[in-house]
């Protein structure tokens, strides 16, 4: 391929989510097949997060939490031909209009990752939020779906599940492309001493890890109340930042007396050693188009425990690398239960294959190649 790929984001800070640790993934997993990328983003040009990209990234400074920003258009209509293709990542913002609306009669196409944004449950938790959505959808996405090249889901159930919650539905085309993660960047021995170094009055102890936004939507509130119920012999670790300060609040009150601790976020080596010293990795999701941080859990052989709200909990299960409840206490509860009882070597043994098999970044990169149209 001749020309660069670009990606498209609202922002690439990792408190927000995971489309940013997506972008950075497959930008390096391009680079090693001699495929060069991009990234457009409408952060502040100053942003600390900015500093340690492995490509080069542009920041629009967008305005307001939407991001609309005048600098977009002109930019990558200037730019357009230099492309295969875009990758917009995200909707209701102004990646996606911004872009749509630039490269109209250029020749150079754009695919769309939602990533969950079009899930029902935001419906069902929301509803104001989502009746705001109809109008945007109406007046400005429908149009970003419909003129993309296609859509990209990122696993069968998001795609069941995404394209029914708005009408009408109009898209060029679909495809399924299942996202993936690298191996963890060191051996697990010393990665579990980085982390122990940083929480020494855990060490010694059975760990089940949250990794993750501490986000209501996440369902950190059903772990520490299904802790709560069956009181483990484990000590659950939630590790990730939270912006709503009442949820923190909460949280921790409903943590108290419980054997939890709240590590903050952490990134990089921090990551992997939290997930190299866990002996089981939890996310009972309300709401996950795929889970970033559950591949990143396969990737270092540690068996999950998911919510059937986790878009690819099928796959895991199918796998044998963890179990799957509904997203309730009682579906918690038994979650735990179910890994008292169970025998962790095969699960751990699974955990491994099931990521080599699906969840690989290499096998993702490869498969987004394929989807780009040949150019002239």
């Amino acid at each position: 391929m001749n020309r660069p790929i670009l990606h498209v984001l609202h922002s690439l800070n990792p408190a927000t989510g995971g489309p940013g640790e997506v972008v950075r993934q497959l930008c390096r997993a391009h680079a090693a097949l001699g495929v060069t990328s991009e990234v457009v983003t409408l952060d502040a040009p100053e942003a600390f997060w900015l500093a340690d990209w492995p490509v080069p990234v542009i920041a629009f400074r967008g305005r307001g939490g939407y991001g609309w920003t005048p600098t977009l258009g002109p930019w990558l209509r200037s730019q357009a031909e230099r492309f295969a293709e875009v990758f917009v990542h995200g909707l209701w913002q102004w990646q996606g209009a911004g872009t749509r609306r630039a490269l109209q009669g250029t020749g150079t196409p754009y695919a769309v990752f939602p990533h969950g944004m079009l899930d029902p449950w935001f419906r069902e938790a929301f509803p104001w939020r989502h009746a705001r959505k109809v109008g945007y959808w109406k007046l400005l996405e429908s149009r970003v779906i419909r003129d993309a090249d296609r859509v990209i889901f990122t696993s069968e159930e998001e795609r069941q599940r995404g394209r029914d919650t708005f009408s009408p539905w109009r898209a060029r085309g679909e495809a399924v492309l299942p996202l993936g993660t690298t191996r963890p960047p060191r051996d697990a021995e010393a990665l579990r001493d980085l982390f122990f170094a940083r929480f020494p009055a855990l060490r010694g102890q059975r760990l089940l890890l949250f990794l993750g936004r501490l986000h209501e939507k996440k369902g950190c509130d059903l772990l520490v109340e299904a802790f709560r119920r069956v009181a483990p012999p484990l000590h659950l670790v939630l590790a990730g930042p939270c912006a709503n300060a009442r949820y923190e609040t909460e949280l921790r009150a409903r943590a108290r007396g419980l054997p939890v601790t709240f590590t903050g976020p952490l990134y990089g080596d921090e990551k992997w050693a939290a997930l190299a010293a866990a002996e089981v990795f939890a996310l009972p999701s309300h709401q996950e188009n795929f889970g970033m941080a559950v591949a990143e859990a396969l990737a270092s052989e540690l068996p999950v425990l998911l919510s059937q709200r986790v878009n690819i909990w099928r796959e895991i299960v199918e796998a044998g690398a963890g179990f799957a409840e509904p997203d309730d206490v009682d579906g918690t509860s038994r979650l735990l239960e179910q890994w008292l009882a169970a025998d962790p070597g095969p699960f751990r043994l699974a955990a491994g294959r099931c990521f080599a098999a699906r969840f690989d970044i290499r096998r993702t990169a490869e498969n987004l190649l394929a989807l780009i149209p040949p150019r002239t």
